[in-house]
């Protein structure tokens, strides 16, 4: 089943005709597979390694230049993360690059229009699906600096640590209620191996490294903007540690003493828990015995009825009207 997007550019495939194409933005299922024998050539970026980890064709990377003759970008919710990739692709490609921009309507896609005016010329050549479809030539290219992106903030818990960055990288505006209630627990001596899963800007592994400078500490991401936010979190505190793409535990293979988290629940523009299941089901088998899961969660959120079904208990370290941070022992 392809995409709502994907359904909409179905309806131009004379557009793709033997021409080399790049897909990029918020792709997320096999339609450059099916107009392969279309078109002369199909890559794919991908910033999102859960769609990126079992495709040979797709580049997982943050930057990427492009080279071919037709750019497919899916809209992305978050205008942030959509602003920088656009930006990034316009300055590396040559007058009069041809883009074609779907996105559904609900997340947003109208804005396109404002955003890449003032660098080309661009009109809505499709609507159907609740979704719109642009054409945009590039007559003005940006000046695109990558380090202009990033942010730096202290983390209150830690002053003398600072967190590096990205657009669209959870945590990277101010630390949210979650992270500091979870924060708040993590002030035992803690030692041995720590992970800590979807990472964001490495704010929960590397507090806990900075405050225990005997843990080996790994952080691990889907995103690969959350990944070189922690990586660069990690070099500029002069911390140790291991920075790993992984969809859950899809590319973890060690055990641990500890597994942190402050797991995500939406998903686009829905509410998801696949991740979170995945992370409470699989735990055991990642957890050193007597090693611990600790997550912090929406209080609404059923996790508690997870951790039951897959640790027969669990404890409440702390929470609030809003979050709750959970904790079981393997």
């Amino acid at each position: 089943m392809i995409s709502l997007e994907s359904q909409v550019l179905e309806r131009h495939l004379n557009l793709f005709s033997h021409k080399t194409i790049l897909f990029c933005g918020g792709i997320r299922d096999n339609f450059p597979q099916q107009i392969q024998n279309i078109a002369k050539e199909i890559k794919i970026w991908s910033w999102y390694f859960d769609y990126a980890k079992d495709k040979d064709a797709v580049n997982f990377n943050l930057e990427y230049k492009p080279q071919q003759e037709l750019i497919i970008y899916y809209w992305i919710k978050n205008k942030q993360e959509a602003n920088f990739q656009l930006m990034q692709l316009l300055s590396q490609v040559k007058l009069g690059q041809e883009f074609l921009i779907v996105g559904e309507n609900r997340c947003g896609v109208r804005s396109v229009e404002k955003l890449l005016s003032p660098h080309g010329n661009i009109a809505k050549i499709d609507s159907a699906r609740r979704c719109g479809l642009y054409h945009f030539s590039l007559q003005n290219p940006p000046h695109f600096n990558l380090n202009k992106f990033w942010k730096i903030k202290q983390l209150p818990q830690a002053e003398s640590l600072s967190l590096f960055s990205l657009p669209s990288v959870f945590n990277d505006g101010e630390i949210d209620a979650g992270t500091t209630l979870l924060l708040s627990t993590l002030n035992q001596p803690i030692s041995g191996k720590v992970l800590d899963m979807g990472c964001g800007t490495g704010a929960i592994g590397c507090y806990i490294k900075k405050c225990n400078p005997q843990a080996e500490v790994t952080l691990t991401d889907i995103h690969a903007v959350a990944l070189a936010s922690a990586e660069r979190t990690l070099k500029e505190n002069q911390l140790t540690g291991k920075v790993i793409a992984s969809d859950v535990f899809s590319h973890i293979q060690d055990k641990f003493d500890l597994i942190v988290s402050n797991p995500p629940f939406h998903s686009g523009t829905d509410t998801a828990y696949r991740a979170t299941y995945e992370l409470i089901s699989q735990a055991k088998w990642h957890l050193n015995p007597g090693g611990e899961l600790r997550i912090v969660a929406n209080s609404f959120l059923p996790y508690g009825e997870m951790l039951t079904q897959h640790f027969g208990s669990y404890r409440i370290l702390d929470n609030t009207t809003k979050f709750k941070v959970y904790s079981v022992h393997y």
